[in-house]
This record gives C-alpha cells, sequence and structure tokens, in this order.
C-alpha cells in the first residue's frame, strides 16, 4: 500500500553541534563541560571525545551538500552555546554567530528549512560555578544565550528548539552521572530538571518577543511505558515510569504542572518537599509556551514492580519483555508500532498541541563492502516501517508536521564514543570522508515524492 504524506511536511535529519563539530578551541569558543567530563578516566567508552569528532565546523559546506543529496526539505542542527557565550554569561562571540548564520543562510539558499536547537547538552563549562542546571542562575545564562541568537537569526528561523531531552539531562547528567556533568545526586537531578524547563520558558519568551512568528518547541524524550503483565502492581509500575519519563515533562509545558503522583514518589524519596526547588509561580513560566512538541522516539519501557531500595528510589525497574522481540544493534527493541501508539496518546492527552518527530533512529553496525558502499538494509526497514507507524498516527487525527532522522551522519555518541553508528552517512573518522548509505539513498527518494514504497527497498552490493 502506498502512503503519501502532505506537501508542506517537513523531511529532515538531525545534528549536534558537539557531536559532529569538532575545533574545540576555534574562533574564541569557551570549555564545556563536554570536554571536563570527556577527560575523566573511563568516562567515555574507549577515551574517545569531542575534539574532531565529523570535523564539521571546517567541513560544514560539504555537510550542507549532504542535506541537499538527501533531498532534505528541513536540517535540525544545534548550536554551541560555549561558542556564542564562552564564559556563560557576559560577552558574545560574534565569531560563533557569524559561523552558524553561514550555515543558516546556506540552507536557505538551498530551500531548506533550517530548525536549530540551542541546548544539546554542551552547556559552557564556567555555569558550573553556579551548579550547572541544578543552580537557578542557569535560567538567567540561557535566556541571555537564546537572545544573543534570536537577534541575530530570528529573520531566517522560524522553527526554533530550546531544549533537548529535559530527562536526559536530569537522569544522565545529573541523577546517574554518566553523561556530564558527571553528578550523581536525586536532589541535583530534580532541581536540574526543573531548571531545564524554566530555561525552555525564558528562551521561549526572548524568542517570542524578538520573532513573533517563530514555532517555539522543547524536545522530549518519549518512551511509551507497558506492564510486563496484566499484574495490578506491574500496571502501576508502568503509570509511575509514565510519570518519571514522559508526564513529569509534559504536564508542565502544556500547563498543567507537574503531576502529583510523580511529585509524591520524588518527595518520598528525598525525605522532603520540592517546594524549594519548584517555587510559587515557576508552574506560570513553563506552560504554554510551546508552540509544538518535540517528539524524540527510540523504543519502549516495559516495566515490573520492584522494591525500593538505595539504588532504587523509585518501585520500579525496567525488565525485558516476555515475549521473543527484535533489537537493533544498540540494544533497543525494535518497536516501530510503539511510536504510533506515542503519537495518538499525544495527540488524545494533549489536544491541540502540534506533534515534530524531531529524533528517530536505530544503530546498525553496517561498514563500507567491497564496492566501496554501506547496503544497511535493516536501516531502510527501520525507517520504512517508523514513517509507515506515522502515517497510520496521522491517519488517526495526530498532527505531525514533520519527521528528522537521527542522524545526518555518524557521529560521536556521547558516553559511548564512536562505537554506535546512527547515520544516514557513514563517516570514516579518520579521513573524515563521507558516504551516503543505502539507508540514505531510500530516504532521500522519500523525502523527494513524499511517498512510501510500495515495496520494502532492498538495495544488493554489486559484483
Amino acid at each position: 500500500m502506498t502512503t503519501t504524506f502532505p506537501s508542506d511536511f517537513l523531511w529532515g535529519a538531525a545534528t549536534s553541534a558537539y557531536q559532529i563539530e569538532g575545533s574545540l578551541d576555534a574562533d574564541g569558543r569557551g570549555r564545556s563541560i563536554w570536554e571536563t567530563f570527556a577527560a575523566r578516566p573511563g568516562a567515555v567508552e574507549g577515551g574517545g571525545d569531542g575534539s574532531k569528532a565529523c570535523d564539521s565546523y571546517r567541513r560544514w559546506r560539504e555537510d550542507v551538500e549532504l542535506v541537499g543529496e538527501l533531498n532534505l526539505t528541513a536540517y535540525r542542527f544545534a548550536i554551541a552555546w560555549a561558542r556564542i557565550v564562552p564564559e556563560g554569561t557576559g560577552q558574545i562571540e560574534t565569531r560563533g554567530l557569524d559561523h552558524y548564520e553561514r550555515i543558516l543562510d546556506a540552507l536557505l539558499e538551498r530551500g531548506v528549512t533550517p530548525v536549530v536547537s540551542l541546548n544539546h547538552w554542551d552547556m559552557p563549562e564556567a555555569l558550573m560555578q553556579h551548579g550547572g542546571w541544578a543552580g537557578r542562575a542557569t535560567v538567567d545564562a540561557f535566556a541571555e544565550y537564546a537572545e544573543a541568537v534570536a537577534d541575530r537569526m530570528g529573520d531566517r528561523v522560524t522553527w526554533w528548539i530550546t531544549q533537548n531531552e529535559p530527562w536526559i539531562v536530569q537522569l544522565l547528567g545529573y541523577q546517574l552521572g554518566l553523561h556530564a556533568p558527571g553528578v550523581a545526586d536525586l536532589r541535583s537531578s530534580v532541581a536540574a530538571g526543573h531548571h531545564v524547563l524554566l530555561g525552555h520558558g525564558a528562551a521561549a519568551d526572548a524568542i517570542h518577543a524578538r520573532v513573533p512568528a517563530a514555532r517555539v518547541g522543547c524536545t522530549l524524550s518519549l518512551f511509551p511505558c507497558d506492564p510486563v503483565t496484566d499484574d495490578a502492581a506491574d500496571v502501576a509500575a508502568a503509570w509511575g515510569s509514565d510519570g518519571y519519563v514522559n508526564r513529569w515533562y509534559l504536564d508542565p509545558l502544556t500547563g498543567r504542572g507537574y503531576p502529583d503522583d510523580m511529585r509524591e514518589h520524588y518527595e518520598r524519596a528525598l525525605g522532603t518537599s520540592l517546594d524549594e526547588i519548584i517555587r510559587d509561580g515557576d508552574a506560570d513560566l513553563i506552560g504554554q509556551r510551546s508552540d509544538y512538541l518535540g517528539v524524540n522516539y527510540y523504543s519502549r519501557r516495559v516495566m515490573a514492580a520492584a522494591p525500593v531500595d538505595p539504588k532504587r528510589p523509585f518501585p520500579w525497574q525496567v525488565v525485558p519483555p516476555r515475549h521473543e522481540t527484535e533489537y537493533t544493534d544498540g540494544g533497543w527493541e525494535y518497536a516501530p508500532d510503539n511510536l504510533r501508539r506515542l503519537l495518538i496518546r499525544l495527540h488524545d492527552d494533549y489536544p491541540g498541541v502540534p506533534l515534530l518527530i524531531t529524533e528517530n533512529g536505530a544503530v546498525y553496525g553496517d561498514t563500507p563492502m567491497h564496492d566501496g558502499l554501506v547496503h544497511d538494509n535493516r536501516r531502510i526497514r527501520f525507517i520504512v516501517d517508523h514513517l509507515r507507524a506515522v502515517a497510520d498516527a496521522m491517519a488517526a487525527g495526530a498532527d505531525v508536521r514533520g519527521y528528522f532522522y537521527w542522524s545526518l551522519m555518524d557521529n560521536f555518541e556521547w558516553a559511548l564514543g564512536y562505537r554506535p553508528r546512527f547515520g544516514l552517512t557513514y563517516v570514516d573518522y579518520a579521513t573524515g570522508q563521507r558516504t551516503i548509505k543505502d539507508s540514505g539513498r531510500v530516504y532521500a527518494d522519500i523525502a523527494r515524492t513524499g511517498r512510501l514504497p510500495e515495496v520494502l527497498p532492498t538495495i544488493a552490493p554489486f559484483g
């Protein structure tokens, strides 16, 4: 069956600054928390860092050409906060703004809609003197940064993303310490997550004041949470996990405030009220400032009830599904229909909020074969199956405006280093050479026609 998407549907791919740019000391860039974190022994698999990555700061023209070759109508790219405000506050580095302005103009010359992310996890290291996102002063610093970018680029950028994945910032950066800045403290994590949302509200206000037609959103990492059995305890565990991962961010962004059940879980785990962190009036500074919701979807969480202990502050745990299932090379369950479920749930539970799929992708380890090409047929199937799930959700009423595959190219994958390969384009990290994979060519055809293939394409090696 052929599926056709609307003519104005945004066909895109996404990247983030620290994951692709390299050139960490160029043009007055300040130090970010990821340089400090990556320097810790054992913090990053294989001992890698972002000092070179894909060398995109120097090779940006090549990457814009990739966007064109893939027939993309939109490109999500991140601005490195430390390139614009090297010390976190104060002096604005115009050379950084000049760089991103060149990328922006090159995209617009090709008819590509830019989608600009402001915080994709690489905050200036200088802000750690205030606790990073655990300190409320970072909210004002983020607003200052948003103002500088909007002043320079607001006449040409309509789509803005303030924050990328607040739950991951909160969980991996401040609760478990597995991402920069490497803090492992539950109270700090709650404060960090709250301040990220306050930062969204402050940045949205700054952008809207300068760009009345702007569409500003916050991108969330959303995971459908299913009970492993129909037992009431497992069902309650799945609902609790949904509060922890999804509703704790969805509800305040849409003007409902934080969900009471999850607030009770946090206060029980901390042994104190959250009133010192979440102040009176904060809900009004977060809610109703999103013109759309950014959805990052990779898989689901299967949940079981579990006792609370010092290593597990909440009464649930992630467990494997009970039925035989398929996994990507990244270890995530292959679950495209859950994207359909998620989009319909968002449409039903948060009506009237447009949706933009700002990330969806998979790790597959295919590398160039004897013909020099990358025949990643599993990724082709992943893309087509997930886009069919998007189409089914749209047919059921979900207001989805676009789809951005993660990622445009293989890149530095944070604490996992350079092992996972998500890209539509293969990157030889030693030489920087880019090779569009078979999945990229199939996606380019989908973007060109706005149609899914009737038969799943399989591109065989030559010879």
